[in-house]
């Protein structure tokens, strides 16, 4: 495995309104869910999935799945009202 630690993005899509998760770490990991509370059970879940499929071994007992989130959120510029 090239990290001790998943790192896996979550974006929201504010079309969709539903959090989307991927990444780089491990191959085939791309899932979505309306909250995300969600989005992190189905992505532990998929990792540990994949991890087997992709036949990743790691020598530590439990990996460390770090889930960063990012929601981009706008305010009126008060210039312009």
């Amino acid at each position: 495995m090239r990290h001790s630690t998943i790192i896996v993005r979550a974006d929201w899509d504010d079309v969709a309104k539903v959090w989307v998760a991927t990444s780089d770490d491990i191959d085939g990991l791309a899932t979505e869910a309306a909250t995300f509370d969600e989005l992190r059970d189905k992505v532990l879940v998929m990792v540990a999935e994949l991890m087997e499929l992709n036949g990743l071994q790691s020598d530590l007992p439990e990996i460390p799945v770090h889930i960063m989130g990012q929601q981009i959120g706008r305010v009126q510029n008060p210039a312009f009202n």
